[in-house]
């Protein structure tokens, strides 16, 4: 039968795009749809604004911290729609770059909800489309529960354009979003409050990171709550927000943000008509070449609920357009030693098993710890601490994991990752030479193991 397309991919997210135009770079027929706007949510709603987001409320300490270096400021003065008019000004910027690398690369470009009619078969704005190979990359979306109140609240897809800075913020949540989001409030100057239900936010990162990121945020003067859930959430007459919690206590604030996870976004696609199946978790189940049930659909990024990060699905689109029409480069991808960052203030940047996953996998482990107040603080008033923390294999020598919580902890961590892909020894850190006076030598210094 003759197709339309060689593959129809239904997302122009990060993996999307990859699969797109790579496809189409070795010679296949390709068409993407999408409905909302180029680059998906990291691009759009997620870590390209977020993290121009976390630029900005990071400069409120560097202005602190300048005076010990013998710089005399006026009064700061923050204003969020600058910064709010400055960063949509840069998304429109990419969602242009995108919209060019697809149109450029030979992609038909769809702008609208795509839903399946049968195995082969696409519809979109009226018309429809046939294809060999479908792709399902529509990505995730923020979950707010379903309490009395909760279209008084918002998620991460609106704090990005909101036309003020609350003054008075409660963040839900204890993951990665949730604690990122509450630095970015709380140092652009917003009363902000972290409510989180379990003892200790960011559930499956290493204990120690944990430990002293929330020692951090204390000491900042961010409002930590663990063991906290929000009942009810009631407007007032004056616009403010009351929400009553579990154990009977009334917080007031002008905003409630919750980051308590993220579905699949797959409302009117249409699996119906097709034979893929879901997960117990709601994902879209697939195979380890990303092959649904049914044979002519794939899925790949936060879709699929594997590893939800922008990387994963572009290395995921990736080997999807070679296993489908350049096989002699496909290469699986390889989910071991992952890095990923926290853009929380302070960062964490970890690359890795944690200490209890690597004693929960059989390891007999040493660890190697440093608490340190970094050299620019030396100068200033201000007491935090960086943490450097390796995880190793105490017969093998063989590093198994690297965390770090402090400035520019990403980026020191990403070249690490190199290092502990390539299978690297506590000897191989230790017989290289730092670059000095840094902090991330620190990781090549550390001798005296803390515990095992």
């Amino acid at each position: 039968m003759a197709y339309d397309f060689d593959l129809y991919v239904i997302g122009a997210g990060s993996g999307g795009v990859r699969a797109a135009r790579f496809a189409a770079g070795f010679g296949a027929k390709v068409a993407v749809a999408e409905s909302r706007y180029l680059g998906g949510t990291c691009v759009n709603v997620g870590c390209v604004p977020k993290k121009l987001l976390v630029y900005g409320a990071h400069f409120a300490e560097d202005f602190e911290q300048a005076s010990g270096f013998g710089w005399s400021l006026g009064e700061a003065n923050f204003d969020w729609a600058t910064l709010i008019a400055n960063k949509d000004r840069e998304i429109n910027r990419l969602n242009g770059i995108y919209r060019n690398l697809l149109v450029n690369s030979g992609v038909t470009l769809h702008e609208g909800h795509a839903r399946l009619v049968d195995p082969h078969q696409v519809e979109i704005n009226g018309e429809r489309f046939t294809a060999k190979h479908i792709l399902i990359a529509t990505g995730g979306w923020p979950q707010i529960p379903e309490i009395p109140g909760r279209e008084h609240a918002i998620g991460s897809n609106e704090a990005f354009f909101l036309k003020a800075l609350p003054k008075r913020v409660l963040v839900v949540g204890g993951g990665y979003i949730a604690v990122e989001f509450a630095g970015i409030f709380h140092g652009l100057g917003a009363q902000t409050t972290l409510l989180y239900r379990g003892d200790l936010f960011l559930r499956g990162f290493d204990g120690a990171v944990r430990t002293h990121l929330k020692e951090e945020l204390t000491k900042r003067g961010l409002d930590l709550q663990f063991n906290a859930d929000i009942e009810r959430i009631d407007k007032q007459a004056d616009g403010s927000l009351k929400a009553t919690l579990k154990d009977g206590r009334v917080l007031e604030a002008d905003c409630v943000f919750y980051a308590t996870g993220r579905r699949p976004m797959l409302d009117n696609l249409g699996l119906e008509n097709t034979g893929v199946k879901l997960d117990k978790r709601g994902f879209v189940e697939v195979d380890d070449q990303y092959q649904t049930a049914e044979a002519s659909i794939l899925a790949i990024g936060d879709v699929i609920g594997r590893v939800q990060l922008t990387p994963v699905a572009l290395a995921e689109g990736m080997a999807v357009a070679r296993r489908l029409f350049k096989p002699e480069q496909y290469r699986p991808v390889d989910y071991a030693m992952i890095p990923t960052a926290v853009f929380s203030l302070p960062n964490i940047g970890t690359v890795g098993l944690t200490e209890e996953e690597a004693k929960e996998q059989g390891h007999k482990v040493q660890i190697f710890e440093s608490r340190f107040r970094p050299m620019k603080l030396t100068l200033t008033e201000c007491q935090e601490k960086t943490l450097m923390k390796l995880v190793v294999d105490a017969d093998t020598d063989k590093v198994l994991g690297c965390h770090m919580v402090g400035p520019d902890a990403g980026e020191i961590v990403q070249g690490l990752a190199i290092a502990l892909k390539a299978g690297a020894t506590k000897r191989h850190f230790d017989e290289t030479i730092g670059v000095h006076p840094t902090a991330a030598e620190e990781f090549v210094t550390l001798r005296t193991p803390v515990a095992g």
